[in-house]
């Protein structure tokens, strides 16, 4: 059987519940994992799909410092050159020593390059990585094929969805 599905249309469903989980589940593999006695000084997130696993990891490590970092790489479904459009504050994040960097999926690892071009000592962190992007994150929850799409509850609303194999 030939899959003639377009790579969107190849989705992973990601809920509330299960991005919640797998975001405790990243902060515990942080966890002990900082320079600096084994804790980490700051939290950067890449906003937007960063803030909620940057949210949960800094709560689950007891992390105060948090900041976000904004990189457009997207426009809609379509990727583009990325952009810094917001930085940290450099002054407290320095070279990135001792700060993690979280966002929700690495995919090509270009937003990433990005950001460790700014921080290039910070520790980078995504729930989900795809092949192409695994090499920029030194953590990662779950490994998604480069075909994959991923669905993020906060892009998503309640809806009837038909069956893949149809209703006949």
């Amino acid at each position: 059987m030939t899959d003639n599905r377009l790579p969107h249309e190849k989705g992973f469903h990601v809920s509330w519940d299960q991005i919640h989980r797998d975001s405790r589940a990243l902060a515990w593999r942080l966890d002990g994992q900082g320079p600096d006695d084994g804790s980490w000084r700051a939290v950067v997130a890449i906003t937007r799909g960063g803030l909620a696993p940057a949210m949960i990891v800094a709560r689950e490590l007891d992390i105060r410092m948090v900041d976000t970092i904004s990189v457009k790489s997207y426009n809609h479904q379509t990727q583009s050159e990325p952009v810094v459009i917001k930085s940290p504050d450099m002054e407290v994040i320095g070279d990135g020593t001792g700060v993690l960097v979280v966002d929700d999926l690495v995919d090509t690892g270009r937003t990433l390059e990005v950001v460790r071009n700014l921080m290039p000592k910070a520790h980078f962190a995504t729930v989900y990585a795809k092949p192409k992007g695994k090499p920029m994150v030194q953590s990662y929850i779950t490994e998604v094929s480069q075909d994959t799409w991923i669905f993020f509850p906060w892009d998503m609303a309640l809806q009837y969805v038909e069956p893949y194999r149809g209703t006949d």
